[in-house]
C-alpha cells in the first residue's frame, strides 16, 4: 500500500510539473488555451497571473519529489513529512477550486485524484 501511495505521489508531481509547463511556458499556445477554455485575448490578459501560479504548482510538485527522494535515501519521516506537504496542498488546492468554482469541478478532479489517493494509501500505509 506504501509504495502504491509513493506512486501516486510522483504522478501527482509530474501532473503539476506539466501544469506548470501550460500555466508558466505555453500559456498564450492555442492547445493550452484550449485546455483551460480561455480565448486568446484572455489568455494575454491573464498571462503574470498564470505564469506565477505555473510556479505554486511547480514548487509543489519538488516538495513531494524532494520528499520521495529522501525518503528513498532512509530518512522516512523527513521524506514523508515533505511528501504529505506537497500533495496535501496539491489536494487542498484541488478542493478550493472545486468549491470556488463548480463549474471547473473536472478539473478540480484531475488536478486533486492522484493526490488524494497518495494521502489516503501513505496515511493507511503510515497507521498499519
Amino acid at each position: 500500500m506504501g509504495f502504491v501511495g509513493l506512486f501516486f505521489a510522483g504522478l501527482a508531481a509530474l501532473l503539476h510539473v506539466y501544469i506548470w509547463v501550460m500555466e508558466s511556458l505555453t500559456w498564450t499556445s492555442p492547445r493550452t488555451r484550449a485546455t483551460f477554455g480561455i480565448t486568446e485575448e484572455e489568455a494575454l490578459a491573464t498571462k503574470e497571473l498564470a505564469f506565477n501560479q505555473g510556479f505554486y504548482n511547480l514548487f509543489l510538485a519538488v516538495i513531494t519529489f524532494t520528499g520521495l527522494i529522501v525518503g528513498s535515501v532512509g530518512y522516512n519521516y523527513i521524506g514523508l513529512a515533505l511528501i504529505f506537504a506537497g500533495v496535501g496542498s496539491m489536494l487542498a488546492a484541488a478542493l478550493v477550486l472545486l468549491v470556488s468554482s463548480p463549474d471547473k469541478a473536472r478539473a478540480a478532479v484531475t488536478q486533486g485524484i492522484f493526490p488524494l489517493i497518495a494521502v489516503v494509501l501513505l496515511a493507511f500505509a503510515t497507521t498499519l
